[in-house]
């Protein structure tokens, strides 16, 4: 018998540290090898990790909430193996991700379409290299079902989607006393903001500080602590312009009906950012210093070889940028699953961090809050960014006569370094001109 420390591993794109978010097990509990037992949240994602050995947890070494560099022991295991055999070289590694088939495969640490590799660091100390350990056996995706809350001494059992109880950690919301709506007694996203809006509940945990003055402050971590950071970098070193542009859109709104009762595009949402993006895609091929990047080390103009077409997304955790890698090569139908899928992942609070690396340019759709436009700030790492505004029903001028059009505004913020404004005006008038008249898509 020996207990074994779990050290807080790197899950992937060069991040230092994670919080713990929720705890899957309990002292006393038994684990089996790559079960899950804790969800971190990094900079950039939600993460379930899997225990690399099994046995019974003797201790938790890190509460919920707080935040912990990679490395650190968060969690002791009494085993079977003696203490040295594993001791604390045993770090999960991060699987490949699974190659494009047209939809995208989403990947926990410690699950995916291939059996993950527990790995042993080579020991200083001489002599024989030690014998590896065996890989474990093949353990199938878990399924997104509803997660059971157990809290303290309490024990008590709430249902509920990790989105939903990230969500009323996020408000302070105890979930076992929200009034659960959903089949079987879960508790919904509806349900806890419900509970919000009840004039005798708190809006925030225990965290924040609140001042005599009623002042809260809210310690900046996470998604927005790493937004704000990149923000910040991307504002004060690359040269920002913004171009505006008005466009009849009545064509394409036309278009996405047309669209919505094609068998195609049976079981999914067809709306006007999927003209957009198409659209993004064609125009990138005219003007491809677009799809470019800065190398300020190597003083060079990095061309894309495929456009990875970003996505700005606001979740409850802050705003993310996953993007579509090669979405310049799919079909419309692909695109819209590829879109739809994006969406649908981000509302959960699941997209990985490889989904949101190696983006080449983005939308930022600005029109479902009934914004016309503005001017976003260009991605990190990225050349331009498109803000895509309401589309609104306006008086317009056709033939010299005034008629009822779908209007929207497009603004384009792009990196003065490497895009003139001839360049940047070429590529918005492409984007629009594919608005008015989609059938002018056949031209690039």
């Amino acid at each position: 018998m020996g207990i074994q420390q779990f050290r807080l591993p790197d899950v992937g794109e060069g991040l230092v540290e994670a919080e713990i978010v929720s705890w899957k097990v309990k002292p006393g509990d038994t684990v089996k090898l790559n079960d899950t037992i804790v969800e971190i949240e990094t900079a950039k994602s939600l993460v379930e990790l899997p225990v690399p050995f099994a046995g019974v947890v003797k201790d938790l070494l890190v509460p919920e909430g707080e935040t912990v560099d990679v490395g650190t022991p968060i969690i002791s295991v009494e085993t079977d193996s003696p203490a040295e055999a594993l001791a604390d070289d045993m770090v999960p590694t991060v699987p490949e991700p699974a190659e494009e088939t047209g939809g995208r495969t989403a990947v926990l640490v410690g699950y995916g379409p291939k059996t993950t590799e527990a790995k042993r660091r080579a020991r200083k100390s001489a002599g024989p290299d030690p014998v590896a350990a065996p890989a474990p056996a093949p353990v199938p995706a878990p399924e997104p079902v509803v997660a059971k809350s157990n809290e303290q001494a309490g024990s008590v059992h709430v249902l509920a989607k990790p989105p939903v109880r990230k969500l009323a950690k996020d408000l302070g919301i105890d979930l076992a006393a929200v009034t659960a709506s959903g089949p079987g007694g879960i508790i919904t996203r509806a349900d806890v903001e419900g509970h919000v809006a009840a004039p005798a509940e708190p809006a925030y945990e225990a965290a924040p500080v609140v001042s005599a003055q009623g002042d809260t402050r809210v310690p900046v971590k996470g998604v927005q602590k790493v937004m704000a950071q990149a923000m910040v970098a991307s504002a004060f070193t690359a040269p920002h312009v913004t171009e505006w542009i008005t466009v009849d859109v009545s064509a394409t709104m036309e278009l996405v009906e047309r669209l919505k009762a094609d068998k195609a595009f049976r079981d999914l949402r067809v709306s006007p950012l999927l003209i957009v993006a198409k659209a993004v895609t064609l125009a990138a091929r005219r003007t491809p210093i677009i799809n470019a990047a800065w190398d300020e080390q190597a003083q060079e103009i990095v061309y894309k070889g495929a456009v990875n077409l970003g996505i700005a997304a606001a979740t409850p955790r802050g705003l993310i940028v996953p993007n579509i890698k090669g979405a310049d090569s799919l079909t419309l139908p692909d695109l819209c699953k590829a879109l739809n899928d994006l969406v649908a992942t981000a509302r959960e609070g699941k997209t990985q961090p490889a989904d949101q690396a190696g983006g080449s340019f983005t939308i930022t759709n600005v029109g479902v809050f009934g914004v016309d436009a503005g001017t976003p700030i260009i991605n990190p790492g990225e050349a331009a960014i498109l803000a895509f505004g309401a589309v609104r029903k306006q008086p317009w001028v056709v033939d010299d006569e005034i008629v009822p059009r779908s209007i929207t505004t497009l603004s384009l913020s792009f990196d003065h370094r490497l895009i003139d404004g001839e360049k940047g005006s070429i590529f918005l008038s492409d984007v629009a001109s594919i608005l008015e008249d989609p059938a002018r898509a056949l031209m690039f």
